[in-house]
């Protein structure tokens, strides 16, 4: 306090911290990237354990048997889903009833703001048939969901199947303490967002769907179910949903174990885990999962129809079934053990899972890094801003630089904050609602229309600096400058909060050129790295980088077109179910970057 306290000192350390400025900034980002890639390397992780007493212990005997007669009724379902063109409803109500379940089925209707190119739709018309197994040993308030996706073609024939036989299983048992629902959903993500906000009487989204006839408790946990396979080499786990949300650590923690009971060889993000982590290829094969785990969840889409539980505060998670090339097998029989004990732990809870960890990255299924682990690398990137803040609000004196609202500095800012606002609000606005413009003069599809506009209106942001102001001083572009770093610093940390992956590779981009750029730097050289460093270039890096990790790279026409198709991709989800990424990029984080290149344009 005495150093703060005392004038002398206090102005010693500005002059210090002015003076040392940009090599300290230097060190904070290299300190900050390397604390991130340090997180992969075993030591610096945390061994994954449970914490909800509940389910601490895997004591419990599966015995389900009916792996076989489950694929035969999958087949069943395939024969009856081609027969009709697709959902059996009238097959599946019977085959539940059959099964001793209440059955309900849920109309809806669902017109896409422009036709999705990827699944071929533009109107999606379906419906979800759902079984519940009343709990005999429990007053009713509690649910827990098994549900699986109708699929095209033969795709997910057996994960119905599966739940089918389950569901029969299950109907057997004296033992359950909560609901049991059982959900076959159509057109996948659209059917269970219907499904979702018909079960909690909501509708934020638009959608039009028939209200529930009949209702569990509330729903504790849910598990989505895919197998295309009768026969699986490992078990995927999804966990990356909506916004970038995840479920409570537990639930990943579960399935590890029971995947380890039962011997059933297990992956995340597609790996497998590996022991060798003190071995360089060891380091290397934790970071590459640790960072598609990053850009999933930086990605805002659910990435399994579990990811719209979790905005209900619903602990959910996706299994996927993987037929590889590996010479160890799983048949469905075992895989029904693993979920059947998966159930009986949940039906265990008194409580909803809360014990754990909802802030993770995962390098392995029995390795974790917590949020007091990751953070300060976003810290560190982060203290740059405020040290550059500090670097204009002093002088070379370690005096203060004072403005009042009436200077010419403040007032020559309001045209470029207000302009790139109304950029932001235009390229978040006008790709949908100038489509059918665009078609009527372009030979374009509705989606191309949309996605060109939207680059169209990025780019044309870049001639904003000619048109906003034709004199400023020096003072103004300082309080401009000033203005964007505070606005930056606090919309990353927003978003870092939320969505740290998200957060933190927006830092990695934006906070080089937000913390050096000025009117005094080379023109022609620091506009080619700010447009390297904008947040559309990002997103194309992004795109090449999760090709790699996947271990599926691709020419660069091929990744050209991935790009063009996750920018429509992005809109369809915030437009469909509410994903948070597009909004916050048109709207906040392009205007920002925007202030930015209006600095290195000052006059």
């Amino acid at each position: 306090m005495g150093l703060l306290s005392d004038p002398n000192r206090r102005r010693a350390l500005t002059k210090l911290l002015t003076r040392l400025n940009a090599p300290i900034c230097v060190m904070c980002y290299l300190a900050g990237v390397a604390w991130f890639m340090g997180l992969a390397f075993e030591p610096f992780t945390l061994r994954t354990y449970m914490s909800e007493n509940a389910m601490g212990s895997t004591m419990v005997e599966e015995r389900f048997p009916a792996g076989e007669r489950a694929l035969a009724t999958g087949r069943e379902f395939a024969a009856h889903k081609k027969k009709v063109g697709g959902m059996p409803v009238d097959w599946l109500v019977k085959t539940m009833q059959s099964r001793g379940l209440e059955v309900f089925t849920q109309s809806f209707t669902r017109k896409l703001p422009f036709p999705d190119e990827n699944k071929e739709r533009y109107m999606v018309r379906g419906t979800n048939v759902y079984g519940i197994l009343r709990a005999p040993r429990a007053p009713r308030t509690e649910a827990l969901v098994l549900s699986a996706p109708c699929s095209e073609g033969n795709n997910n024939n057996q994960a119905v199947g599966l739940l089918l036989g389950l569901a029969q299983y299950f109907r057997s048992q004296i033992h359950w303490a909560k609901d049991i629902i059982f959900l076959v959903n159509e057109h996948d993500l659209i059917g269970m967002q219907a499904w979702l906000e018909g079960y909690h009487h909501t509708n934020t989204t638009g959608g039009d769907w028939s209200p529930l006839q009949g209702r569990g408790g509330s729903i504790q946990a849910a598990l989505s179910l895919e197998l295309s396979s009768d026969v699986i080499t490992s078990l995927d786990l999804v966990l990356e949903g909506l916004n970038g949300q995840l479920p409570n650590l537990d639930l990943a923690n579960l399935f590890y174990a029971f995947c380890q009971k039962i011997g059933v060889l297990c992956t995340i993000q597609g790996k497998l885990q590996r022991n060798d982590w003190d071995t360089t290829s060891g380091y290397s094969h934790a970071a590459q999962t640790m960072m598609l785990m990053v850009l999933k969840q930086a990605s805002g889409r659910p990435w399994g129809d579990h990811g719209l539980f979790l905005r209900y505060h619903i602990e959910a998670a996706s299994i996927r079934g993987i037929n590889s090339f590996r010479q160890y097998k799983t048949d469905t029989t075992t895989i029904g053990r693993l979920l059947e004990g998966m159930y009986r732990k949940l039906n265990n809870l008194l409580e909803r899972l809360h014990q754990s960890y909802f802030f993770y990255l995962m390098p392995s299924l029995s390795r974790f890094v917590s949020i007091g682990y990751y953070m300060p690398a976003f810290g560190l990137l982060a203290v740059i801003l405020l040290l550059r803040v500090s670097f204009h609000l002093w002088d070379n004196r370690g005096f203060y630089f004072y403005l009042t609202p009436s200077s010419p500095g403040v007032l020559s800012i309001l045209t470029p904050v207000v302009i790139s606002h109304m950029t932001g609000v235009a390229l978040y606005t006008l790709p949908i609602l100038s489509q059918e413009m665009a078609v009527q003069h372009f030979p374009v599809s509705e989606t191309e229309a949309v996605v060109l506009t939207a680059i169209a209106i990025y780019t044309a942001g870049l001639a904003l600096p000619h048109n906003t102001h034709r004199y400023g001083t020096e003072e103004g572009w300082r309080v401009l400058k000033l203005v964007a770093l505070l606005y930056l610093a606090v919309l990353l940390g927003c978003t870092a909060l939320i969505n740290f992956s998200l957060g933190f590779i927006l830092a990695l981009s934006l906070v080089p050129i937000a913390a050096f750029i000025t009117p005094h730097t080379p023109k022609a050289l620091s506009a080619a790295i700010m447009v390297l460093l904008s947040p559309g270039c990002t997103l194309l890096y992004c795109v090449f980088l999760f090709q790699e990790l996947q271990e599926t790279p691709v020419s660069l026409q091929d990744g050209w077109m991935l790009f063009l198709s996750v920018i429509s991709q992005g809109i369809l989800d915030h437009a469909l179910y509410g994903s948070l990424v597009y909004p916050l990029l048109a709207l906040l984080i392009y205007p920002c970057w925007l202030l930015l290149w209006n600095i290195l344009f000052w006059k």
